[in-house]
């Protein structure tokens, strides 16, 4: 996962409006949006290489999302980022609780940043970073730096995303996600991958020949239930239906 956008409300009908692009590359296997026939109590996508996530949800209303550090300074972990998104979805822990497990055991996986909540708080973490932020309300950007880093795409979508969230229906919202528009020159980011990369990586939907946009994904976490839309991109421009779940909340 390499792009997030979402408004923090706690105190409202709908405490989370989350709009994710998932970016990877194009012959890395994955599963669509759905409940895991594993691991019922999830809904997510799914990697089907080292069989964790990169954002998702599960039926008690905790929601989670994972992005890399694009940061070639940083050293390799030996396990899947993934699964820290599917280990908290399962585990029956608080934010809180289960960060003080992933502060520990950072150094063994490659940088990350970790968004993980609920209805009643939102917490976030940069594995560079010793200690997590529980998030206050407000409109937050996260992509492959840490949060609300200026690069431009994160200034455009955030921009976009603010002065419409509370009224757009999910197909705007889905929309905003499809923005290719790249950066000029003179703002991208210098993280070590060189020009060309930059360029690519600079929008919002990316599309390259072997890495890009593979999924959009929109999560409204409401007082009462969680809603979670997919919609997937493949080859040569095809574009299935928006996949939706519905999950009451106790």
């Amino acid at each position: 996962m390499c792009l997030l956008v979402f408004a923090w409300q706690p105190d409202t009908e709908q405490p989370l409006v989350l709009l994710a692009n998932r970016d990877e590359f194009l012959a890395r296997p994955s599963a669509p949006l759905a409940a895991w026939p594993d691991q019922p109590q999830i809904v997510a996508g799914r990697d089907l290489e080292a069989q964790g996530t990169w954002l998702g949800v599960n039926r008690q209303g905790s929601v989670a999302a994972l992005t890399n550090i694009r940061d070639l300074n940083l050293a390799e972990g030996p396990r899947s980022r993934g699964q820290l998104v599917s280990d908290f979805l399962q585990a029956q822990l608080s934010p809180e609780h289960y960060l003080q497990q992933v502060v520990a055991e950072r150094g063994l996986y490659s940088g990350f940043n970790l968004l993980l909540g609920n209805r009643q708080q939102l917490w976030f973490f940069n594995s560079t970073q010793i200690k997590p932020q529980r998030l206050s309300p407000g409109i937050y950007a996260l992509c492959n730096a840490s949060l609300d880093t200026p690069w431009p795409k994160l200034v455009r979508l955030r921009t976009a995303f603010s002065a419409c969230y509370r009224t757009a229906s999910d197909q705007q919202l889905l929309a905003l996600m499809q923005d290719s528009q790249r950066a000029e020159d003179e703002f991208l980011p210098d993280t070590g991958v060189g020009l060309t990369a930059e360029r690519l990586l600079s929008s919002i939907f990316i599309r390259g020949e072997h890495y890009g946009t593979r999924a959009t994904t929109l999560v409204r976490l409401l007082s009462s239930e969680c809603q979670i839309t997919e919609k997937t991109y493949l080859t040569e421009g095809q574009r299935p239906a928006p996949v939706q779940f519905r999950l009451p909340l106790d």
